[in-house]
């Protein structure tokens, strides 16, 4: 019995795999044929926009998850949650960087993250312009188009390379500016990508050593939280208790740096 089980979670996995990587990538092609045209956009606030790419791709996404799992909940950062209740939950950003890709910056990401009971099961970023998909399921690990990815050794907080973002309010870009001057003027670097998805994913590829947001979305990170845990990362808010679902402050890290970036934070 406990054979067949194995088996049958590994079809599983396989098959919610295939499904997720095939969306994406259909999201990716919609959203490349529009970065290459004119590109408009509206504000939402001061620091947050909104295209027609956004709702695009949140429609073709959308639409293939209520066909493949009518029962299950969904919430989308332009359309809000559904009315279905459910224990999944699909949580997805379907532009993830929209004023890069309004501006023509490459770096904008999907991400598309399932959870059960409130516990993220797959995640992933997919970077259509870079042609990289990242994707990891709960207890299988993170790979970047098929291979094993893993997070970087850096243990001198000083020499590591860190990535910020401060959400659309203007508390947020307040608290960041305390943190910016501080890493600026005495780490290695410090800067913003303008994708929490991407930002997320290259902890876990290795690329940046930490991320952190006083202010954020969970459609902006649930992939990447998922992906930087399996990638050997560590996630948690600004308490240093374990990320959920529901926290608006993030960082993660490659998990040799976490405490060390916590013991800034607290100390700022």
């Amino acid at each position: 019995m406990p054979a067949l089980f194995i088996l049958f979670k590994r079809i599983y996995n396989i098959s919610m795999k295939k499904f997720i990587e095939g969306v994406s990538k259909k999201a990716g092609r919609e959203l490349l044929r529009l970065f290459l045209t004119k590109r408009k956009y509206s504000k939402k606030s001061k620091h947050e926009i909104v295209t027609a790419a956004d709702l695009i791709s949140e429609k073709l996404i959308l639409s293939q998850i209520k066909k493949k799992f009518p029962g299950h909940q969904i919430l989308s950062e332009e359309a809000g949650m559904n009315n279905i209740k459910s224990d999944y939950l699909w949580i997805v950003d379907p532009l993830d960087g929209t004023t890069n890709f309004s501006f023509g910056n490459p770096l904008f990401s999907i991400c598309i993250a399932l959870t059960y009971k409130k516990k993220i099961i797959a995640g992933a970023v997919s970077i259509p312009v870079l042609k990289e998909f990242y994707y990891a399921t709960k207890g299988q690990g993170a790979c970047l188009n098929g291979k094993k990815i893993h997070v970087s050794k850096t243990a001198d907080l000083k020499s590591g390379f860190i990535t910020f973002c401060h959400g659309s309010r203007q508390q947020y870009v307040k608290e960041i500016l305390k943190y910016y001057r501080e890493l600026k003027l005495n780490f290695f670097d410090a800067r913003q990508l303008g994708s929490a998805g991407i930002e997320m994913a290259y902890i876990a590829g290795g690329r940046t050593d930490v991320y952190f947001a006083p202010g954020t979305n969970s459609w902006d990170v649930a992939a990447g939280v998922l992906i930087v845990r399996e990638a050997g990362g560590k996630v948690t808010n600004f308490k240093n208790q374990e990320w959920q679902i529901t926290d608006k402050d993030i960082l993660a890290t490659n998990g040799v740096l976490h405490n060390k970036f916590y013991r800034f934070i607290k100390n700022a």
